[in-house]
Parts: structure tokens; C-alpha cells; sequence
């Protein structure tokens, strides 16, 4: 597996490297011990996953308050999406700072996206479907977002959204979301 660092502190793109014969091929797709070398949360208590039946789906911006925080780890099982995560952490050089990965099936990426940060992505493809684990369980009381548009983080999104749910596009912008 191959880490690669990312512009943002702690985000992280995971390529496999497969090892092929006849069969097809193997490949971790996750490793607690280097994850743990590079100080990241290793630990996975839930794993979603996201079906969006048409390209443009937006999901986001997310993310849980403490002591909720969560990392989460990120691939597109089918189609594809392109991930975002935006750093939230107070003191962060990269305060409000985003990276964006495409994710999808036919490339096997995943993006680390640690604690302090919000996650949204869009999907490129109909019939897409993500699979994302997470450090922590969700905890509704704990649940903030942030506008998808918001200008203050300026996210080059590749395409305009076709499908948000209502609560997406309700969002305040990061500035004024819930510490």
C-alpha cells in the first residue's frame, strides 16, 4: 500500500499495490501499524455506505463535534465520487484549506480524512456507491455541517449538483456552524 501525502496535515491518499497471479490480485487496503507510524487514528468502530442512484449527487460537508470527532477512510466500491475534505481544526496552518481526490473503482484510491476535518463528496457516475469507515459511531447530537458552496472554503466542485437532500442545502457556512 502506498501512502501519499496530501497538501493538508493528516490527509492522506491510499493506493493499493496489488500482488497479481491467475486468480486476479491482492492488496491490503489498510494497515492499523502504519497508520499508527504516521499518527493516524487506526481504529475503525462503523463502516457506511452511500448508494447515489445518479451522477451529481452531492453528500456533505460533514463532520462530528468533539469529543465525537472521527476519521474517516473513504473508496468508491462502484462508480465513482470525487472527495473532499476540508480542514476545521483551530491552529491549523491549513485552517479551511481543502484537498480533493477522485475515487473510484476502476483506480481503488481511498482518502484518509482525519479528525477535525469535514467530508463531502459528489458522485461522477450513476450507480455510485461509497464505502466509508469511521473511528467513531455516529451520534446525531454530535452531527454539524457546513454549506457545500461555501465561499469562505472556495471548493472547486467538477460539477454542479442535480440531487442534495434538503438538510445538505440548508447548511450554514462554515463560519457560522455549530463548534
Amino acid at each position: 500500500m502506498k501512502w501519499l501525502r496530501t497538501d493538508l496535515a493528516g490527509v492522506w491518499v491510499l493506493e493499493l499495490e496489488p500482488k497479481e497471479d491467475e486468480r486476479g490480485f491482492f492488496a491490503r487496503g489498510w494497515c492499523a501499524s502504519e497508520a499508527a507510524g504516521r499518527g493516524l487514528s487506526p481504529v475503525w468502530v462503523q463502516m457506511n455506505v452511500s448508494f447515489s442512484k445518479q451522477a451529481g449527487t452531492l453528500r456533505g460537508l460533514h463532520w462530528q463535534a468533539a469529543p465525537w470527532e472521527e476519521a474517516k477512510l473513504v473508496r468508491a466500491a462502484r462508480g465513482a465520487i470525487w472527495d473532499v475534505a476540508v480542514d476545521l481544526r483551530e491552529g491549523s496552518p491549513t485552517l479551511h484549506q481543502w484537498h480533493a481526490e477522485e475515487l473510484s473503482a476502476e483506480n481503488r484510491r481511498a482518502l484518509y480524512v482525519p479528525e477535525g476535518c469535514a467530508h463531502g463528496f459528489i458522485t461522477l457516475e450513476d450507480t455510485t456507491e461509497a464505502h466509508y469507515q469511521v473511528s467513531q459511531s455516529y451520534t446525531p447530537e454530535a452531527e454539524r455541517g457546513a454549506r457545500w458552496d461555501d465561499p469562505l472554503l472556495a471548493i472547486a466542485w467538477p460539477r454542479t449538483p442535480v440531487v442534495i437532500s434538503a438538510k445538505d442545502a440548508s447548511w450554514p457556512p462554515v463560519s457560522g456552524a455549530r463548534p
